[in-house]
């Protein structure tokens, strides 16, 4: 681990992660452009939610990268990260039980979405957290569940549909693990802090 921060707060590391986001986020858009063609306009912002997740990463990279902090954004990635990182990891596996196959795709998408999930939390020890940003995360993120599992808004995973009832609880339990994952590494009093160098 003391070889592993010195690099992960290298300059030219934070670059490589924040144009690999810029493009996966740009990436995630287009992947939802069918749902957003047939979403009514008050709820696109709720839609897409992994690509918005790794968007809120890329503004703490780019904060980073001024020299900066922005706690909000690192509060709102930490939690959306974990969430929907591993929930497109779960749906996935998911439809490889359901459908007994799983195409490139599919094992792309769980390659990335994992690996969103790790950097939200390999970069915790540089966030500035405050409980007020925690709770406005937790308020998106609780949000987000209600739109997508009250007014059916939800990713569509079309091999999945005679399960809608059990995914909506799952990632509402999902949700509050990650909501505790951004505690613990971003805001407890006795959590692993360091600074990046200017």
């Amino acid at each position: 681990m003391k070889r592993l921060y010195p690099l992960l707060g290298n300059r030219s590391v934070l670059w490589l992660l924040f144009w690999v986001n810029v493009l996966g986020t740009a990436y995630g858009y287009y992947w939802y452009k069918w749902q957003l063609i047939d979403t009514p306009p008050r709820f696109l912002l709720f839609v897409p939610d992994s690509p918005t997740a790794s968007l809120f990463f890329v503004f703490v990279l780019g904060a980073f990268l001024m020299g900066r902090n922005w706690p909000l954004m690192e509060a709102l990635a930490i939690v959306s990260l974990v969430k929907y990182g591993l929930w497109a990891v779960v749906m996935n596996l998911m439809v490889f039980f359901v459908s007994g196959q799983l195409d490139w795709i599919g094992l792309m998408l769980m390659a990335s979405h994992f690996a969103m999930a790790v950097e939200g939390v390999l970069y915790a020890p540089f966030y500035r957290i405050k409980a007020w940003h925690l709770i406005v995360a937790a308020v998106v993120v609780l949000h987000n569940e209600i739109i997508d599992y009250v007014f059916g808004m939800m990713p569509r995973y079309h091999t999945l549909d005679l399960y809608m009832d059990q995914i909506g609880y799952f990632t509402f339990w999902l949700s509050i693990f990650s909501i505790a994952i951004g505690y613990y590494f971003g805001l407890r009093p006795e959590r692993f802090s360091l600074s990046l160098k200017r």
